[in-house]
Protein backbone atom coordinates (compact mmCIF):
# COMPACT_ATOMS: atom_id res chain seq x y z
CA UNK A 1 0.00 0.00 0.00
CA UNK A 2 1.07 3.00 -1.05
CA UNK A 3 1.24 6.68 1.16
CA UNK A 4 -2.09 7.68 -0.86
CA UNK A 5 -4.01 4.53 0.23
CA UNK A 6 -2.79 6.05 4.26
CA UNK A 7 -3.49 9.38 3.83
CA UNK A 8 -7.18 8.51 2.12
CA UNK A 9 -7.96 5.95 4.69
CA UNK A 10 -7.53 7.81 7.30
CA UNK A 11 -9.49 10.67 6.25
CA UNK A 12 -12.55 8.53 5.05
CA UNK A 13 -12.14 7.11 8.80
CA UNK A 14 -12.04 10.96 10.25
CA UNK A 15 -15.10 11.41 7.95
CA UNK A 16 -16.72 8.24 8.79
CA UNK A 17 -16.54 9.26 12.59
CA UNK A 18 -17.76 12.76 12.00
CA UNK A 19 -20.37 11.19 10.23
CA UNK A 20 -21.43 9.23 13.06
CA UNK A 21 -21.10 11.36 15.66
CA UNK A 22 -23.91 13.55 13.62
CA UNK A 23 -26.25 10.93 13.13
CA UNK A 24 -26.03 8.96 16.60
CA UNK A 25 -24.27 11.21 18.73
CA UNK A 26 -26.61 14.46 17.49
CA UNK A 27 -29.73 13.76 14.94
CA UNK A 28 -30.44 10.38 17.26
CA UNK A 29 -29.94 11.11 20.27
CA UNK A 30 -33.25 11.53 21.59
CA UNK A 31 -33.93 8.37 20.55
CA UNK A 32 -31.01 6.51 22.53
CA UNK A 33 -31.77 8.42 25.37
CA UNK A 34 -35.01 7.25 25.25
CA UNK A 35 -33.71 3.39 25.68
CA UNK A 36 -31.10 4.16 28.16
CA UNK A 37 -33.32 3.87 31.14
CA UNK A 38 -34.61 0.43 30.17
CA UNK A 39 -30.73 -0.94 29.62
CA UNK A 40 -31.27 -1.88 26.39
CA UNK A 41 -28.16 0.82 25.26
CA UNK A 42 -25.57 2.22 27.21
CA UNK A 43 -26.06 5.68 28.33
CA UNK A 44 -23.09 8.87 27.74
CA UNK A 45 -21.22 7.91 30.79
CA UNK A 46 -20.96 3.67 29.91
CA UNK A 47 -20.36 4.61 26.60
CA UNK A 48 -16.91 6.65 27.01
CA UNK A 49 -15.49 3.28 28.20
CA UNK A 50 -15.99 1.48 24.86
CA UNK A 51 -14.72 4.56 22.85
CA UNK A 52 -11.33 2.72 21.65
CA UNK A 53 -13.90 0.31 19.86
CA UNK A 54 -15.46 3.14 18.28
CA UNK A 55 -12.23 4.44 16.98
CA UNK A 56 -11.64 1.53 15.79
CA UNK A 57 -14.50 0.53 14.14
CA UNK A 58 -14.05 3.94 12.07
CA UNK A 59 -10.39 2.96 10.79
CA UNK A 60 -11.75 -0.71 9.66
CA UNK A 61 -14.23 1.37 7.60
CA UNK A 62 -12.30 3.89 6.43
CA UNK A 63 -9.17 1.76 5.40
CA UNK A 64 -11.53 -1.10 4.39
CA UNK A 65 -13.69 1.23 2.08
CA UNK A 66 -10.75 2.93 0.72
CA UNK A 67 -9.36 -0.44 -0.26
CA UNK A 68 -12.36 -1.37 -1.41
CA UNK A 69 -12.87 0.76 -3.41
CA UNK A 70 -9.05 1.30 -5.30
CA UNK A 71 -9.86 -2.41 -6.67
CA UNK A 72 -12.87 -1.04 -8.57
CA UNK A 73 -11.82 2.39 -10.00
CA UNK A 74 -9.96 2.96 -12.69
CA UNK A 75 -6.12 4.68 -11.81
CA UNK A 76 -6.23 8.41 -12.09
CA UNK A 77 -9.84 9.04 -12.96
CA UNK A 78 -11.84 11.24 -10.47
CA UNK A 79 -15.60 10.69 -10.79
CA UNK A 80 -18.07 11.56 -8.39
CA UNK A 81 -20.96 9.34 -10.17
CA UNK A 82 -18.59 6.30 -9.72
CA UNK A 83 -18.12 7.03 -5.56
CA UNK A 84 -21.70 7.87 -5.42
CA UNK A 85 -22.34 4.17 -7.12
CA UNK A 86 -20.04 2.64 -4.83
CA UNK A 87 -21.74 4.31 -1.47
CA UNK A 88 -25.09 2.86 -2.76
CA UNK A 89 -23.67 -0.87 -3.47
CA UNK A 90 -21.86 -0.41 0.09
CA UNK A 91 -25.48 0.45 1.87
CA UNK A 92 -27.21 -2.21 -0.04
CA UNK A 93 -24.72 -5.04 1.02
CA UNK A 94 -23.86 -3.60 4.43
CA UNK A 95 -25.68 -0.72 5.79
CA UNK A 96 -29.36 -1.70 4.82
CA UNK A 97 -29.30 -5.34 5.57
CA UNK A 98 -27.26 -4.71 9.07
CA UNK A 99 -29.90 -2.67 10.32
CA UNK A 100 -32.20 -4.51 9.30
CA UNK A 101 -30.74 -7.69 10.84
CA UNK A 102 -30.22 -5.80 14.16
CA UNK A 103 -33.94 -5.30 13.94
CA UNK A 104 -34.80 -8.33 14.17
CA UNK A 105 -32.81 -9.90 16.39
CA UNK A 106 -33.11 -7.16 19.08
CA UNK A 107 -36.32 -5.15 19.92
CA UNK A 108 -35.17 -2.15 18.49
CA UNK A 109 -38.36 0.59 17.81
CA UNK A 110 -39.60 0.74 14.13
CA UNK A 111 -38.83 4.69 13.86
CA UNK A 112 -35.45 4.38 15.08
CA UNK A 113 -34.48 2.01 12.44
CA UNK A 114 -35.81 3.65 10.03
CA UNK A 115 -34.22 6.51 11.18
CA UNK A 116 -30.88 4.81 11.65
CA UNK A 117 -31.41 3.03 8.13
CA UNK A 118 -31.80 6.62 6.34
CA UNK A 119 -29.00 8.52 8.09
CA UNK A 120 -26.70 5.55 7.62
CA UNK A 121 -27.41 5.42 3.56
CA UNK A 122 -26.67 9.11 3.84
CA UNK A 123 -23.23 8.97 5.39
CA UNK A 124 -21.87 5.96 2.83
CA UNK A 125 -23.56 7.98 0.04
CA UNK A 126 -21.21 10.69 1.29
CA UNK A 127 -18.28 8.38 1.71
CA UNK A 128 -18.29 7.07 -1.38
CA UNK A 129 -18.46 11.06 -3.01
CA UNK A 130 -15.67 11.64 -0.69
CA UNK A 131 -13.74 8.41 -2.11
CA UNK A 132 -14.68 9.80 -5.88
CA UNK A 133 -13.27 12.81 -4.59
CA UNK A 134 -10.16 11.70 -2.99
CA UNK A 135 -9.46 9.05 -5.89
CA UNK A 136 -7.26 6.11 -4.05
CA UNK A 137 -5.49 4.87 -6.69
CA UNK A 138 -4.12 8.23 -8.51
CA UNK A 139 -0.53 8.69 -8.36
CA UNK A 140 0.35 12.38 -7.10
CA UNK A 141 -0.78 13.17 -4.06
Amino acid sequence: MDKRFWICGLVVSVAALMLDFLIHGVLLKADYQALVGSGFVRGPEDAQAFLPYMVAAHLLIGFGLTWLYRQISPAGERSMTRGLRFGAGFAAAATLPGYLIYYAVQPWPAALVHKQMLFGTAAVLVLGLLLGYLQPRRVAL
